[in-house]
């Protein structure tokens, strides 16, 4: 896994890093040296201009560039001032020490000098702003930006794309899109959910330091992204062994007459991730309805309200088919009323593991008042629980004077009140957005993003039943919760791939996720086990 740590970590790893003799100077040094290698290896470069602000950030542009001109390549450095009034000591230094090598400089260029200059570059080395900067872009790097966004070179970002908010990932204004950003130290938040999931290119991590890995673990990662060996820690072993019953089984508890469809794609999604046995309990005038989409999965018909809206008088029969599951999922296409809330409130108190998604989520907002932290005895329980919000649903979750999560550390951030004031680890929050964290009391884990097309409604109806699923086969152990959430979502975001490629990525229904989740499955687990891919020889 890699680290991510959010930005004021990143210093404090500067810090320490200077603490064990590595100087500020050398860092800088370092960067730059770091980024002029990752241009050089895009192949095919001979004209590169640099555009550097006033900060660190500008440094190691200026040390890029006396590397790369060192190299022979024609670099030309765009600068705001001219170097010598630079007011930082070692940005003004690296940058004298680069116009002594004969690196040639353009100083305050005006917008048609800069666009002439830039149709010349095969690479531009984007030095503007770095991770300190937030708001909004001032000139003249508001006019360099729009420049660079409008010339056919291949961009390449220090740190983070000018712009870019490296902590929240979101751009107030102009901002650099970029093919490959080089960020120093470590993964940052905001490269990876909502604007940085569009403007950062392929990232890539420069350690600096040996000693930089060892201080990024002690500084305390605000998250870990997974690279897909990871999973194998909790992917199902492969046995011809089996039968309906060794895989699991799950409940799905959900719909209502005005709603059956959710209910329906959960269930039928958690017999594609693998469950031997699925059984469907939803409102007696919605049964027949699921009955002829689910012709393998047999529905029990509940009692119900004038709405078609699930009543407590289905708490027994509930309670006796969670006793024969292995897992529960309860909440898609629910409605919450006081029987729905009854009923979610009974399933918590159960020793069957569980996963609330939608309604449910709604349900146990309702039921602690939007307060679900100041609660923790409602979810403590002795089996699994995960929680599958989106935003919305989890800003209902903390309180309603708690503002929505706009962005990752957000989520995170209201994700870990409901974890840590349970404590314990049998809970897990999916908090879903452009980018999901799976967040349990030991760690939070980011399962890498899938695509846009998974922006479709009865998405997270699919992801839910994957879960309830993955919990069911996992019965008899005692997985990483949170790693076992993270595999669920990755095989969900893979799925979404294979779907757009089938139908085309603005085609993509909820439906069509179902139907290739287990050749998404099959792929996760390959690539897990054969990272390279499968040894030919």
């Amino acid at each position: 896994m890699q680290p991510v740590l959010n930005i004021n970590d990143v210093r404090c790893v500067e810090v320490a890093l200077t603490r064990e003799g590595v100087s500020v100077s050398e860092l800088m040094h370092r960067a730059g040296y770091a980024a002029a290698q990752e241009v050089l290896e895009l192949g095919d470069v001979d004209n590169v201009v640099v555009l550097t602000g006033l900060g660190n950030n500008g440094g190691d542009g200026w040390v890029a560039a006396e590397a790369l001109h060192g190299r022979g390549v024609n670099v030309k450095v765009v600068c705001p001032i001219e170097p010598d009034g630079l007011s930082g000591d070692l940005a003004r230094q690296v940058a004298q020490s680069a116009v002594r090598a004969g690196v040639s400089t353009l100083v305050g260029p005006p917008r048609d000098e800069l666009e002439s200059l830039l149709e010349t570059a095969d690479v531009v080395l984007d030095c503007m702003l770095g991770t300190g900067f937030h708001g909004e872009v001032r000139a003249p790097f508001d006019i360099w930006i729009e420049c660079v966004n409008a010339c056919g070179a291949r961009v390449v970002s220090v740190d983070v794309p000018s712009g870019l908010s490296g902590q929240t990932g979101h751009a107030a204004s102009a901002c650099v899109v970029a093919d490959m950003t080089v960020t120093m130290l470590s993964l940052k938040p905001g490269l990876l959910a909502d604007d940085g999931r569009d403007v950062c290119g392929a990232i890539v991590v420069a350690p600096l330091a040996e000693q930089t890995e060892r201080l990024v673990v002690d500084a305390d990662p605000v998250a870990w992204r997974t690279d897909l060996s990871d999973y194998l820690e909790v992917t199902a072993p492969r046995s011809a062994a089996v039968d309906k019953f060794s895989r699991g089984s799950v409940l799905v508890v959900g719909g209502s007459r005005r709603f059956p469809g959710a209910a329906i794609m959960a269930a039928r999604a958690a017999a594609r991730m693998g469950a031997g046995y699925v059984t469907l309990a939803m409102p007696a005038s919605a049964a027949g309805v699921a009955q002829a989409h689910l012709l393998e999965i047999p529905v029990v018909a509940l009692p119900e309200d004038a709405d078609g809206v699930i009543t407590s008088d289905a708490r027994d029969v509930v309670l006796k088919l969670a006793e024969r599951s292995s897992a529960v999922l309860v909440g898609p296409g629910m409605r919450v009323s006081g029987g729905t809330c009854a009923l979610v409130s009974a399933l918590l108190g159960s020793s069957t593991p569980l996963v609330i998604d939608a309604d449910g989520l709604n349900c146990l907002a309702r039921l602690t008042n939007g307060e679900l932290p100041e609660f923790p005895e409602v979810t403590r329980r002795t089996a699994p629980l995960i929680l599958t919000p989106h935003r919305g649903e989890l800003g209902r979750l903390v309180g309603a004077t708690t503002p929505v999560p706009d962005s990752l550390v957000s989520q995170l951030e209201a994700a870990r009140k409901v974890v840590w004031s349970d404590g314990g680890s049998e809970l897990v929050v999916v908090t879903k957005s452009n980018a999901t964290a799976c967040v349990g009391v030991e760690r939070a884990v980011l399962p890498k993003p899938g695509p846009a097309a998974l922006a479709t409604a009865g998405s997270g109806d699919v992801l839910s039943g994957m879960m309830a699923a993955a919990l069911a086969m996992h019965r008899d152990e005692d997985p990483d919760l949170a790693l076992l959430a993270a595999y669920v979502c990755e095989v969900h975001g893979y799925a979404g791939s294979l779907a757009a490629e089938r139908v085309g990525s603005h085609a993509v229904m909820a439906g069509d996720l179902i139907n290739v989740i287990g050749l998404a499955a099959d792929a996760v687990d390959e690539h897990a086990a054969f990272p390279e891919g499968p040894d030919e020889g």
